[in-house]
């Protein structure tokens, strides 16, 4: 069995993975060897391991990685099961290239576009090519709410609450109505411009408010948590093969 490490800017994950399917799935807000222990003692990992990260990870941990077992550390140089076209692989987010590795490996012949909902919005599009060439990155809801108290000289810092109504009655719920519309609105927006440029679109969503989206998208979607995870696996066995 492979574990699969990915930290996030919020959370990190790990995924225990027998060949292609995940076995069981973990998220933390911080990272250390004792939570690495625990997932490792609950199986029997003892295989091969992949660590990806959008900041830098402690040495204790690479070190303990490394230690434990084969360690691949996800990087813009790593062979990969797609085409990527990217003009800046360097400055391209892991997260963003492990989706849509995931999303091609899911639906190999389809046009797939990747929205990754967490403390960013990433929209990554993979055609039936098994070609990647880019996407878009925008604020998610957190920093959209961040925004409105930030750069004001009055508005409170609202947090987020399930807010359906169009229409605002107060301060709070006008920015709870301005700013979760606003994200669905150009979430719905975003998706409807793809499929008007890629025939038989496959939308699948991940990220901390995929749950959300979920129930609130009008569009046809596909949620699947643990994407990242399941592309970083991929990128593993192709490496490693």
């Amino acid at each position: 069995m492979k574990l699969v490490l990915d930290i996030g800017n919020t959370f990190i994950k790990a995924g225990v993975f027998e060949k292609k399917r995940l076995a069981r799935a973990y998220t933390k807000s911080e990272i250390d060897t004792y939570f690495i222990d625990d997932v490792i003692s609950t199986f029997d990992v003892t295989n091969s391991a992949i660590i990806s990260s959008v900041k830098e990870i402690p040495v204790e941990i690479i070190n303990y990685l490394r230690n434990k077992f084969k360690l691949l550390e996800f990087s813009s140089t790593l062979s990969l099961p797609i085409k990527n076209y990217y003009k800046t692989p360097v400055t391209l987010g892991k997260d963003r290239l492990a989706g849509v590795v995931a999303a091609h490996s899911l639906y190999p012949d389809k046009n797939v576009l990747v929205i990754d909902a967490g403390t960013c919005v990433t929209y990554d599009l993979i055609n039936r090519n098994g070609e990647y060439f880019g996407g878009s990155i925008s604020p998610g809801l957190a920093i959209r709410f961040n925004a409105l108290h930030t750069f004001t000289g009055k508005l409170p810092l609202v947090s987020f609450k399930n807010y359906s109504e169009l229409l605002g009655t107060d301060t709070e719920t006008s920015i709870l109505a301005g700013v979760i519309n606003g994200y669905l609105f150009e979430i719905e927006s975003v998706i409807d411009q793809y499929k008007e440029q890629y025939e038989d679109l496959i939308v699948l969503i991940c990220g901390g408010d995929y749950k959300f989206l979920a129930d609130r998208l009008k569009n046809s979607i596909f949620a699947v948590p643990e994407l990242i995870l399941i592309g970083l696996n991929e990128i593993l066995d192709y490496n490693e093969s």
